[in-house]
């Protein structure tokens, strides 16, 4: 019977240490490139942004001559002193904007999460019906006109805040990934336990579920308020009176609508030649971008921890 060669422990652990220290000596290099080539990626996220500030803070007669630069040799706040000059309407309709946000965030939260647990308790009877409706809004929608209908209509909800909170209020995406969460991050026993304690359905979802599910609600949360930061379109197909004030949004695309029309019929309306000849259109154009996107590009730090632990919950299970 042939004998199987064994070696001996001693130079199996010198082998062991062998490998461990050359994968030491390896590790420490493939960490630096991994994080060489994390920071350009994330240099390249954020450099565009870094430089539409810079361009907003420029001269116009100097971008003009030299075109972009990081360094330009002149700095100007022509752009913003022009769009401030809209006066206190430019703060009215900040705060419309941040009122928005607020209360449509608070609402999309209710109705998502109440609706996706639901979806997510294998006790509930209608849930398949209920999810099939959620997934089958993703494909198929009424379309606009059917909405404007309902909106000013049945609802009649024009030149009203509601116009711009209820049609981004449910979302069937941020319902199917908060009922993928509570199946993955709620177990069974836990809502048992709870029901053996006496606590009811409610009682259980509002002192148990949701104290668990702060990542998950933290993510749909940050992307609501990016959906209604963000949304002008509600405003243009339901604000039609000038006694109204606008989002922020919607108030800048009319600044830019409104300069657009002065530059290009400068020449048929000869009193403004020289108002509309200095007017800091570019620069005008960044301002506008950055005084949009940095309130919420503020309030994103306070979201980071539970944002990448929303969105890597679930992904190794054991």
């Amino acid at each position: 019977m042939p004998q199987i060669k064994t070696k001996p422990a001693g130079q199996l652990d010198a082998g062991r240490r062998k490998k461990k220290r050359d994968h030491n000596a390896i590790s420490p290099f493939w960490n630096v490139i991994f994080n060489v080539i994390i920071g350009l990626f994330a240099f390249s996220c954020v450099f565009p942004f870094i430089f539409v500030i810079i361009i907003s803070f420029t001269d116009e007669q100097t971008l003009a001559l030299e075109g972009f630069s990081l360094f330009p040799s002149k700095f100007s706040t022509d752009a913003y002193e022009y769009i401030f000059k809209t006066g206190s309407e430019l703060f009215t309709s900040f705060g419309v904007t941040l009122l928005v946000t607020v209360i449509g965030t608070l609402l999309s939260l209710f109705l998502v999460t109440t609706y996706a647990y639901a979806l997510s308790r294998r006790s509930f009877e209608f849930r398949g019906f209920f999810s099939f409706l959620a997934f089958f809004t993703m494909l198929f929608s009424g379309g606009m006109v059917p909405s404007y209908i309902v909106m000013t209509q049945f609802l009649h909800l024009q030149n009203t805040l509601w116009a711009l909170i209820l049609p981004l209020s449910m979302s069937a995406f941020f319902i199917i990934v908060m009922r993928t969460f509570f199946q993955t991050t709620i177990p069974d026993e836990i809502i048992e336990s709870a029901k053996i304690d006496g606590a009811g359905e409610y009682l259980t979802f509002a002192r148990i579920v949701l104290p668990i599910s702060l990542p998950g609600i933290a993510t749909i949360g940050l992307f609501s308020s990016l959906g209604y930061w963000n949304d002008w379109f509600n405003a243009l197909m339901y604000y039609n009176s000038p006694k109204v004030t606008p989002p922020l949004q919607y108030l800048l695309m009319q600044i830019e609508k409104n300069m657009d029309f002065l530059t290009k019929n400068a020449q048929n309306i000869g009193s403004t030649v020289d108002l509309t000849a200095s007017l800091p259109t570019e620069t005008i154009r960044m301002a506008m971008v950055v005084l949009a996107t940095l309130p919420i590009v503020m309030a994103y730090p306070f979201f980071q921890r539970y944002f990448v632990q929303g969105l890597t919950v679930g992904s190794v299970k054991g």
